[in-house]
């Protein structure tokens, strides 16, 4: 937009040179300045008369903050002054600090005053009662600036290391919840210079200057970086303030030029040339603009905004400039005032219970129930808040339903979400894809790979927008969401083809998106906005098209020919919708698994879904749990099995560590992901390295030694606890051994089972079932050991859990029975020991007998 200079209103001689601070009543009908002397100026807005004055104040007041009724102070004393402004007279003082105070802010309600000083702490008073008072302490070092958001329930402080700190103002105490680093710089608590956070109007983002010259706007959703303002001033940043809408920026520097930007597209459209200005407030209703410099001058600028522009600060509340609205990449949209609206209601809570009843029941003419379900009462004339039920639109009719389902909300594994103008689409073993948004008309994506040795790094210009992405090692695919005038476009990229040009683009019908994709050294797997699952080869050949039973569609992975697809199924007991999947093979067109539930407990999501390296379906959730599917390729026999839940990590036993981790593989039977500090749920830049953990069942006990009552037991010894303690630590390690290499044998056997199996991978199956027998025999001989005869039932027991058909590991846990006086024990497994060997004699004859509850 071209700029304008716009006419140039007079200076007012307000105070003595020195800082000089302005405020509005909300109601805007008096401008409250103050200044260095000792009188303090009230402006009645749309009079040119004189001002009123109030000379019974402090000397040197730093900072104003006004209501409709009365405004506070602060003041190099150390006082915090209550004016009122009924009387325009000094009524009392709400706080003294040591130190000199650098600002002061009042609550949207007018019911606290925070209080910034030299100190290392901040204040929180109470306005009429200053015997409540909250301290924050958690930030420790001196505060330049603070600032309220338009709800009151944060407080951010601007402190001299460079740092800002949001409290959050709704608990009984002041709490930190985040700390905002590399936006501002470091500065001391009397520079002239800003770093003054201000909230938009939204309450979504504050806006901040920089060292660098610029403003920066900061989301609330995920704290990231937004738009900047940039390349407007010259010299360090002094005063900013947005106009009462949020469609205009204000700012003044030290390079003596006083910009007006445009929110929307961060361009000027109005240079004012004036020297010193450290304070700009808008009108809340008018085209009226003051500010004030440090030689103590006021100007009134009413028409602050030209003609052509005026019409902007009419336009009804405006949303914070996002590069990616937060709100939007989760399936939300923000109102124009900032509040959100949600994809599904609350659940217990009284808002939902209030939604199931009319809060103005004297029409009861209007209340008519539909108890035979005819369809009678589909409008009764109430009227109910809109709701966004995200890409797939809201049904015209709301049928009479008092409870809306809770649907999964799908998501493409292996992705991050918008933070700033940076989004990781994948992440796995091979490499990762991020994409930069540079502007409004492309994106430039990167794809690194682990192994630089087998594929070269990919850089490319991306005008599609693509915002979705899948990694192998034969390639990469793509895909963007559909716009007004395009539709949605898949695109795959092999790496290495032998052919001249190999990539392919296809579109999706009109108005179609892709909800997730996943690609496979055979096929790639699109599932859509239309509920429709589209499968294709390698290369762009449509070989199936169907439209699932569970809908709308969640998610999908894929792995050779196999393809494992989610979607919301019924509702559940707490209105949430169970999550269901479907396990095929494209090339045999056969369903291994079909509709079946994801085991999930109440309120929990799947986080991300994939195959193991060794083609096992594998899912992580919201409590932090690893699961993999076990016996899945046969029909109705699949479970799901605990792999790691990572609440029970050792590294979280302190509770000193705030971890979450984001999972990116299972491989190796390891879980491979990233660890996530300070309650992040997602991984940044720069790239993060990948931890791994081992596999470990949830087991948190095991049992040890049985109690005695005996009257005349003699004392244990000192060390008795220490060697129990150790003992049940060998126990658990040979447990979690014996479970994990079972359940591997379960998966090798199911996979030698249904494919076309090898000798090296029978000649493995073998292998692990030797390596069961031997954590067999181990937990035996610590059976032995420790205990006494009374122990034997539970001795045998491990001993008929051997895998073993020819008698000979039976025999050698006969021996260890032997070599630990367990006389009794070793009987019984001698036994046994013949009654396998007569057995395994029988099946060699051809004289095998059903099975029963003790063959082993």
């Amino acid at each position: 937009m071209a700029s304008l200079i716009a006419s140039r209103p007079r200076p007012r001689p307000a105070h003595t040179q020195g800082s000089t601070r302005c405020a509005y009543t909300p109601d805007g009908t008096k401008l409250v300045t103050v200044g260095s002397n000792n009188t303090i100026r009230v402006y009645k807005t749309g009079s040119d008369g004189e001002p009123t004055n109030i000379d019974d104040c402090q000397e040197q007041n730093t900072s104003v903050s006004a209501s409709n009724d009365f405004f506070v102070a602060g003041s190099e004393d150390g006082t915090v002054s209550y004016y009122s402004l009924r009387d325009n007279l000094f009524e009392k003082f709400i706080l003294r600090t040591s130190l000199p105070v650098r600002d002061v802010a009042l609550s949207p309600d007018n019911k606290w005053c925070a209080v910034a000083s030299d100190e290392l702490t901040v204040k929180v008073v109470d306005v009429e009662e200053n015997t409540k008072l909250l301290t924050l302490r958690e930030h420790n070092k001196p505060t330049k600036h603070l600032s309220f958001d338009p709800k009151g329930s944060m407080l951010a402080l601007s402190c001299t290391d460079g740092v800002i700190y949001v409290y959050s103002m709704t608990a009984e105490h002041p709490e930190l919840i985040r700390k905002v680093d590399g936006v501002i710089g470091r500065m001391e608590t009397d520079s002239d210079a800003s770093c003054r956070v201000i909230w938009h109007p939204d309450g979504r983002a504050f806006a901040v200057p920089t060292p660098t010259r610029d403003i920066q706007v900061v989301s609330k959703e995920d704290w990231e970086k937004q738009r900047a303002f940039a390349n407007g001033h010259e010299g360090d940043i002094t005063a900013l303030a947005w106009s009462p809408n949020g469609a205009l920026l204000a700012t003044a520097a030290k390079d003596k030029k006083l910009l007006v930007w445009s929110t929307k597209d961060q361009s000027v459209i109005a240079r004012y040339e004036y020297a010193n200005v450290i304070d700009i407030v808008w009108h809340p209703t008018k085209n009226l603009a003051s500010f004030t410099t440090s030689d103590g001058e006021v100007f009134i600028s009413p028409e602050f905004v030209s003609d052509q522009f005026e019409s902007m600060l009419r336009l009804p509340k405006q949303p914070a400039p996002f590069i990616h609205d937060p709100l939007a990449a989760n399936g939300r949209r923000p109102e124009p005032n900032g509040a959100q609206l949600p994809t599904r209601p609350r659940r217990g809570s009284l808002d939902s219970l209030d939604d199931l009843l009319d809060d103005d029941l004297g029409d009861e003419d209007d209340f008519v129930v539909d108890d035979d379900g005819a369809g009678y009462a589909l409008n009764s004339g109430r009227k109910r808040p809109a709701e966004d039920d995200g890409i797939y639109g809201q049904h015209p009719n709301k049928r009479g339903n008092f409870v809306q389902p809770q649907h999964h909300a799908a998501f493409q594994p292996g992705s991050t979400p918008w933070r700033g103008n940076r989004k990781y689409l994948c992440l796995n073993l091979i490499g990762f894809v991020w994409t930069i948004d540079q502007d409004s008309s492309h994106n430039t994506i990167t794809v690194e790979f682990y192994d630089n040795e087998l594929h070269r790094n990919i850089h490319f210009t991306d005008t599609f927008l693509y915002d979705q992405a899948c990694l192998n090692e034969k390639g990469a695919l793509f895909s963007c969401p559909p716009k007004e005038k395009s539709p949605a476009i898949v695109y795959y990229r092999p790496h290495d083809p032998w052919t001249h040009r190999a990539d392919w683009r296809i579109e999706l019908p009109k108005g179609e998106a892709v909800l997730a994709m996943s690609l496979s050294d055979t096929y790639i797997t699109v599932t859509t906005s239309a509920n429709y699952v589209r499968i294709y080869t390698l290369f762009g050949i449509p070989v199936r098209v169907y439209r699932p039973k569970s809908t709308p569609m969640v998610t999908c992975t894929s792995w050779r020919d196999y393809v494992l697809t989610m979607g919301n199924g019924p509702v559940g007991a707490d209105g949430m919708c169970k999550l269901l999947y479907t396990i095929q093979n494209v090339k045999r067109d056969e369903i291994c698994q079909n509709e079946d539930t994801v085991a999930l407990p109440e309120g929990a999501v799947v986080k991300s879904v994939f195959f193991s390296d060794n083609g096992e379906p594998c899912i992580y959730d919201s409590t932090g749990t690893l699961l993999t599917l076990l016996h899945w390729r046969q029909p109705s026999r699949a479970y799901w099995v605990p792999l790691l839940d990572t609440k029970l990590l050792p590294r979280l036993a302190s509770g000193r560590k705030n971890e979450n981790y984001f999972p990116v593989a299972v491989a190796y039977n390891k879980f491979h992901c990233i660890i996530l500090k300070g309650g992040d749920q997602y991984p940044y830049f720069p790239r993060p390295l990948l931890s791994e953990f081992d596999f470990s069942f949830p087991l948190t006990s095991v049992p040890g030694k049985p109690s005695t009552t005996s009257e005349d037991e003699d004392m244990p010894d000192a060390n008795s606890d220490e060697d129990d303690n150790q003992t049940s630590k060998e126990t658990l390690t040979l447990t979690q051994n014996y479970l994990l290499k079972s359940l591997q044998s379960s998966q090798m056997a199911d996979l030698l089972e249904f494919t076309k199996s090898t000798a090296a991978e029978r000649a493995a199956l073998a292998r692990l079932e030797l390596d069961i027998d031997k954590t067999l025999l181990q937990m035996l001989a610590l059976e032995c050991r420790e205990g006494g005869e009374e122990r034997g039932m539970r001795a045998l027991e491990v001993v008929q859990l051997m895998r073993d058909r020819t008698g000979r590991m039976v025999e050698a846990a006969g021996k260890i029975a032997e070599r630990y006086g367990r006389t009794v024990l070793g009987e019984k497994i001698r036994e046994l020991a013949e009654e396998t060997v007569g057995r395994a004699r029988g099946r060699g004859a051809g004289l095998d007998e059903d099975d029963d509850d003790d063959d082993f």
